[in-house]
């Protein structure tokens, strides 16, 4: 088990996350349709799970590129990913000023990683080694699984909730006591459980990020790297922010930096940690490594 419990964090934010969709279907009509709900859940999760690399790859309008066209890339994951014994990813660069790298994709035989155009510019080989190592533990760790299931479920919490409001705004709820429903209790769900919703769900995306530095780190055996190259990376975004785009929201979790400016995210609601605790966390690992 990691240090910080970060898998017994992430299962206990999942359980809460299907527990606000299962109440919000108890709610409805007494709880008749609790398992339709939760049908809705697992199909809605097996879509963008099956789906995220393609998804991904076109919101930040990636192209996949050969080992001519990026040696250096190629070099690194190649060395990575045979170290850790898994197949090699495909690669992409997205034509963007914007410095960031993510991975996806359902499984390491199907994955993708993708650097922009920015991070290759802003960042020397030793940290680009120590991002990749993050983003091919992201791979590894199942966590594009983890991260669709999380987006999904809150999607459809967030749909059901706006019917919700409808329902209750054009006159739906004349028999719900009759038939077992609460029309206050559904009015506070669908006005509090997108809230939560997303909270959660950012949540499980902040506390996947600190295992990704944790275990990419012990994958690349440097997290001074890793720490490095988030510096830059801060910066980096701060002058060069992606517009919050829907395609660019639903795909921001992915991304190894917050690809948005600060004053755009608050910090209940980013997908990732604050950047100079994933680096105190980060030195605390190296300064482990050199008490072996």
């Amino acid at each position: 088990m990691h240090k910080h419990y970060n898998g017994l964090k992430t299962a206990l934010l999942f359980g809460s996350i299907w527990a606000l969709l299962l109440a919000i279907g108890a709610l409805v009509q007494g709880g008749r349709f609790i398992w339709f709900f939760a049908l809705i859940g697992l199909a809605t999760t097996a879509y963008g799970y099956w789906n995220s690399d393609k998804l991904a790859i076109r919101a930040m309008h990636a192209y996949p590129v050969s080992e001519a066209q990026a040696p250096v890339m190629y070099r690194v994951v190649r060395e990575l990913s045979t170290r850790a014994g898994k197949p090699m990813p495909r690669l992409y660069i997205s034509p963007t000023e914007a410095p960031n790298a993510f991975a996806t994709g359902r499984n390491p035989q199907k994955a993708a990683v993708c650097c922009t155009e920015g991070i290759l510019r802003l960042l020397d080989e030793r940290e680009l080694r120590g991002v990749l190592g993050h983003e091919l533990m992201h791979v590894y760790n199942r966590d594009i699984l983890t991260s669709s299931i999380a987006a999904a479920i809150a999607g459809v919490i967030t749909s059901i909730a706006q019917f919700f409001m409808f329902f209750g705004m054009f006159g739906g709820g004349g028999r719900d006591n009759e038939e077992g429903g609460n029309p206050i209790a559904m009015l506070a769900m669908a006005l509090l459980a997108p809230l939560a919703a997303g909270m959660i769900q950012m949540a499980i995306s902040r506390t996947r990020e600190y295992d990704a530095d944790e275990d990419g780190s012990r994958l690349t055996g440097d997290p001074l790297a890793l720490a490095s190259a988030l510096r830059k990376l801060e910066t980096g975004v701060a002058n060069a922010p992606l517009q919050p785009t829907p395609a660019i929201q639903n795909s921001s979790h992915m991304m190894i930096a917050n690809p948005f400016r600060p004053q755009d995210v608050s910090r209940f609601f980013s997908t990732h940690p604050p950047m100079t605790e994933r680096i105190a966390r980060l030195e605390a690992q190296a300064y482990g490594f050199r008490q072996r």
